[in-house]
């Protein structure tokens, strides 16, 4: 069996000094321009990696097995092209699967340890027990099909799913190779692992959740100096250009984004957002959407800018008025967060209350975690408000999530133009509130027109 392997918080932050005083505790009140946390080299984040890793498999994966009663877990994956379970499960040094690699759990039962093996040449840093001597027995899919007779499960989950992509990571050819090389009593015990898959990515732990405050920091860090006299001179700096300095700040600072960070204006006397070479005014209302990966989370967040005219000292009333709308959205759908509701029953309370209260909502929330448009339930679509077959799964304790929406309203100093207050901020749910993960925006940041 492989070795344990428990962290606490305390060993991952003595392992990673930068983290020590740097931590912040989740919190409902955002700090305004905060300052860049350290950020850890290559070597820390790998040895931190590599502990919340095995601390998972150690923890987490008899938990999930024995709630979906499923005995045995297969995943496979190969070489550059690794499912997203798998993904998530090398450690830090081995970056992508080798050749394939072929992972079994299996859980005797009894209380007993989950075994943890590869069939495979390697061992994946001592995190799996390697399985197959090739000298010995030179067909892999022979291999792995011994051990699991051997093991007689009732059941073997196995990562196919129409609905989550998560979950569809086993393709049709190992399938083939897999089930051909199973004896046929033991085909008609092969299941869908989706539950597995999205319990295993959903699920955050402890140890997780003491670090993420810090890396959805880094990224309200960086937004706050984009959004900045530093990154934007009016009537100079184009939303395009915003954008690009987002890439090189982060390669500046060894980090990536997950996704092309967005910039774009509203302007009073023009419809829609305005993007590309758009050059920045006075008076703008500017918008970003912008995420980045560390430590192997993600964070995912909508800021608002509005671009001081001259004379101006905040932004004019309708536009305030907009984001505190959006913030109640917010808050509606907070509240309507159950364990065991499903994501469609979420979102159909929170705009029941938000336009019983004269808002004009869309919500449009997902997980967020391992990947950036995570696994779990979703909460609305923008382009679908209604119930969908994605968020018919249950909302689970100890998930993060992105609670991201807009409201529209009417500005009464734009004309009674009509603006989209969007809004995006990463929290945590654990079963009986949404607490922010490093707070929210309830005041739009000022840029000065001046000097």
């Amino acid at each position: 069996m492989v070795g344990r392997h428990i962290i606490t918080l305390a060993a991952a932050l003595a392992a990673s000094p930068a983290l020590a005083d740097t931590a912040p505790p989740l919190s409902e009140t955002e700090v305004a321009a905060p300052a860049l946390p350290p950020i850890l080299s290559p070597r820390e984040r790998a040895s931190l990696e590599n502990r919340i890793l095995a601390e998972r498999l150690d923890t987490l994966i008899p938990q999930i097995m024995r709630a979906e009663g499923i005995d045995l877990w297969l995943l496979v994956a190969r070489e550059y092209f690794e499912e997203p379970v798998v993904a998530t499960m090398l450690d830090a040094e081995n970056m992508h699967a080798r050749r394939r690699t072929i992972l079994i759990f299996h859980d005797p039962g009894e209380g007993k340890p989950v075994e943890r093996l590869t069939v495979s040449r390697y061992g994946l840093g001592g995190l799996f027990a390697p399985a197959w001597n090739p000298d010995e027995e030179p067909d892999q899919w022979a291999a792995a099909a011994r051990l699991i007779a051997a093991r007689n499960p009732k059941k073997i989950g196995i990562n196919s799913s129409d609905l989550y992509q998560f979950a569809d990571g086993m393709t049709l050819s190992q399938y083939g190779k897999f089930r051909e090389a199973l004896p046929p009593a033991l085909h008609d015990r092969i299941v869908s692992g989706e539950g597995l898959a999205i319990r295993w990515l959903e699920t955050r732990t402890p140890t997780e959740m003491a670090l993420y405050p810090t890396v959805v920091r880094i990224a309200h860090a960086v937004i706050a100096e984009a959004f900045s006299r530093k990154v934007i001179t009016p009537g100079v700096t184009t939303a395009e250009e915003v954008q690009w300095w987002y890439r090189d700040r982060l390669m500046q600072l060894g980090l990536t984004a997950w996704f092309h960070p967005s910039v774009a204006i509203q302007r009073q006397g023009r419809e829609g957002m305005l993007e590309g070479e758009e050059v920045i005014r006075p008076g703008d209302l500017l918008w970003t959407d912008f995420g980045i990966t560390y430590l192997r989370l993600n964070t995912d967040t909508q800021h608002l800018a509005y671009v001081l005219k001259p004379g101006e000292t905040e932004a004019p009333a309708g536009l305030r008025q907009g984001l505190a709308n959006s913030n109640k959205v917010q808050d509606f759908l907070r509240a309507a967060f159950k364990p065991g509701r499903s994501g469609n029953a979420a979102l159909a309370e929170a705009r029941e209350k938000a336009i019983a209260a004269g808002l004009e909502p869309s919500i449009y929330s997902h997980p967020i975690g391992y990947h950036g448009h995570g696994a779990g339930p979703s909460i609305g679509f923008w382009d679908n408000q209604q119930a969908d077959p994605r968020g018919a799964g249950p909302i689970r304790a100890n998930t993060a999530w992105s609670i991201e929406l807009t409201s529209y309203a009417a500005v009464p100093e734009w004309g009674g133009q009509r603006v989209d207050f969007r809004t995006e901020e990463d929290a945590f749910f654990d079963g009986t509130s949404v607490r922010f993960i490093d707070g929210r925006q309830t005041e739009i940041t000022l840029i000065p027109s001046g000097g």
